[in-house]
């Protein structure tokens, strides 16, 4: 398996960044023009001991399952084009997902629901996500997260949230000339998108919009450029306890994913299964 980040065509671009914490103050991560390099720093980051130590300690126990493969065990980049016009926001790395393939949503069920959705409307050039070399393409989407390593329990903490977050806003600044459209999945990832959007140059309003499944909000530009708006969306995260008790079904993500599509200028087509 391909231990590479997802967001990068260079197997040995993370070589070397093991040690390092990999983040610094949010100025400090304004000297990376591209997303290749962003995601590079990502995968190298060591800032939450607690997450360092858990995503680590997975990687060396392994599943039974996966006993065979070498996991990943850093920080997972954001996937997909640098000229997204849609951007999925979900929670945190699963621990035998993201964690072990090194690719968002890749080698989970949460995955597999997402993905399958994906492609389903159009946008995704597979519905499955099992490894980073897999040849699963997405069409004008991205998808990322607002903490970028596994956390014990899927609960990354408010400070680990916070801690991660100068990522998620230089993410939506280098996105900002494309992007038009976000979702969000579930309430975590609400609440920890809104405050990088501020950072990253939107007006969210005040007070802050409460998540829902299937709520929109406008953000505008704080330039006032109308061009620089995006329509924000909430919808249920896919985890197996939403999927798995139907609420929220297929037909409910794919009919958000469409939406949102829409609001980004991207082409979907008619779900025929």
């Amino acid at each position: 398996m391909d231990s590479s980040p997802a967001g990068s065509s260079d197997p040995g671009i993370v070589a070397g960044l093991g040690g390092q914490d990999g983040l610094g103050a949010l100025g400090d991560l304004r000297d990376l023009d591209a997303l290749t390099d962003l995601d590079a720093r990502i995968a190298g980051c060591r800032a939450c001991p607690r997450l360092v130590a858990w995503r680590e300690e997975v990687a060396r126990t392994r599943r039974a399952a996966f006993a065979d493969q070498t996991y990943w065990g850093r920080p997972v980049p954001g996937y997909g084009p640098a000229d997204a016009s849609l951007l999925i926001v979900g929670l945190a790395p699963a621990a035998h997902g993201g964690n072990r393939t090194g690719r968002m949503f890749t080698g989970d069920r949460s995955g597999d629901v997402l993905y399958a959705a994906l492609h389903d409307v159009g946008l995704a050039s597979r519905g499955t996500s099992v490894s980073a070399d897999d040849g699963l393409e997405l069409y004008g989407v991205r998808v990322t997260s607002p903490v970028h390593c596994a956390p014990p329990a899927n609960k990354p903490t408010p400070g680990e949230r916070d801690t991660c977050r100068p990522w998620l806003v230089r993410e939506l600044e280098l996105l900002r000339p494309t992007l038009r459209a976000v979702v969000v999945l579930g309430a975590f990832g609400w609440q920890a998108a809104l405050p990088a959007f501020a950072a990253a140059g939107w007006t969210v309003p005040r007070p802050r919009p409460v998540f829902a499944h299937g709520a929109r909000v406008s953000l505008g530009a704080q330039d006032g450029q109308a061009a620089g708006s995006v329509e924000l969306f909430g919808c249920f995260h896919v985890s197996q306890r939403n999927t798995f008790t139907g609420r929220l079904t297929p037909a409910m993500l794919r009919d958000v994913l469409r939406t949102a599509a829409g609001a980004a200028g991207l082409t979907t087509r008619p779900y025929d299964g």
